[in-house]
């Protein structure tokens, strides 16, 4: 049985997110950077990633019971011209994300790289969001958190680091930037649950059981632990991750972050190179462009039809839905039009299921 998905106009959507994100006392400011980083995880990720709009019932519930705390100061505790150390006060952790990115590219415009560590934040969405503003700068953005504990260290049965996902992205002269967008798990627990809706198996390199067996069944999968791209590789790099962020910014790491609903403890870190201070943005562009030329001239294996880069499905997704509206699974939706009434905003939307 497959699962329904519900067409949505953009700029419907882009709105009624920005008017549920007010209706639950978040500024008018902080409200449009949360808007952002929602509108493009909904258009650019798979509906199993468990990012985009159907995380506004989830931040409307942690902002009611107070976990999060909407306002919050930015604060920067310490900074040289090339670095920063932020606390975020348990503030929405979308907007606190964007807005260290933006310090940091401000470093990089004095220092040619601006590097900002972030502590005490809350959960900040897609990395790309956060990435995808540096190279509106002509830079380079680099974004990584870390997170929950949900993926086992190579050998181990249970989970002691995080998804821990990266955000890489720089300019080219096409239509589109290269944008990496990653958790370092070889899938989510949000692909599983929609494995499971479709009542499909799943690879049996993506998670364990809780006794640390292997197993293509998502619904043993998600009582258990995750595992890392590439084996011991992606968990290197998760424990990594956390060095560079909980570790380093005198936060939660490992088991610590989301382990407190009330205290997050989610650590950032945001980095920006200026390509400026290397070489001429439009010499940059263009060696990026032969680059990604060269890629896509490279001989094909058997059964593949072309060669992508980074991004650049994510980038086909995004145009289409907002050229045909976005496609939102059905149960969300209705998610969506309850929370509508809980806090008396209109839901403008009509039920047009995908054919």
């Amino acid at each position: 049985m497959g699962i329904t998905l519900v067409r949505v106009p953009v700029d419907q959507l882009e709105d009624f997110t920005l008017r549920a994100f007010m209706a639950m006392g978040v500024g008018e400011d902080e409200a449009h950077y949360c808007t952002r980083g929602l509108i493009q995880s909904e258009l650019r990720c798979l509906p199993g990633q468990g990012q985009g709009v159907r995380r506004l019932p989830t931040y409307h519930e942690r902002i009611s019971k107070k976990y999060i705390i909407p306002g919050a100061p930015f604060e920067i505790i310490k900074e040289s011209p090339a670095l920063a150390l932020v606390d975020g006060h348990n503030g929405m952790g979308s907007a606190i994300g964007q807005k260290a990115m933006q310090l940091a590219i401000q470093k990089a415009k004095i220092s040619g790289i601006g590097t900002v560590v972030v502590r005490n934040s809350t959960h900040f969405g897609s990395s790309a969001v956060p990435a995808r503003l540096a190279v509106e700068q002509d830079c380079i953005g680099m974004a990584i958190t870390n997170a929950g504990p949900e993926m086992a260290p190579w050998g181990a049965a249970t989970g002691v680091v995080g998804t821990n996902p990266w955000g890489i992205a720089a300019p080219t002269g096409g239509a589109f930037p290269v944008v990496l967008d990653i958790a370092l798990t070889t899938a989510g627990k949000g692909m599983m649950q929609w494995y499971a809706r479709e009542n499909k198996k799943m690879p049996l390199d993506w998670a364990l059981t809780p006794d640390g067996d292997e197993t293509d069944d998502p619904e043993a999968a998600m009582k258990g632990a995750l595992l890392g791209i590439g084996q011991y590789k992606g968990y290197g790099l998760s424990m990594l991750t956390d060095v560079l962020t909980g570790v380093l910014a005198g936060a939660g790491f490992g088991l610590v972050p989301y382990s407190n609903p009330a205290k997050q403890d989610v650590s950032h870190m945001m980095i920006a190179l200026d390509i400026a201070w290397f070489m001429p943005v439009a010499e940059f562009k263009a060696r990026m462009d032969s680059f990604i030329h060269d890629i896509k001239a490279a001989k094909l294996r058997p059964g593949f039809t072309e060669i992508l880069v980074p991004g650049e499905v994510d980038y086909r997704r995004e145009q289409e839905y907002r050229q045909n509206g976005a496609q939102l699974d059905a149960v969300i939706f209705d998610q969506l039009a309850e929370l509508a009434q809980k806090l008396a905003i209109p839901f403008p939307f009509e039920r047009e299921v995908v054919a």
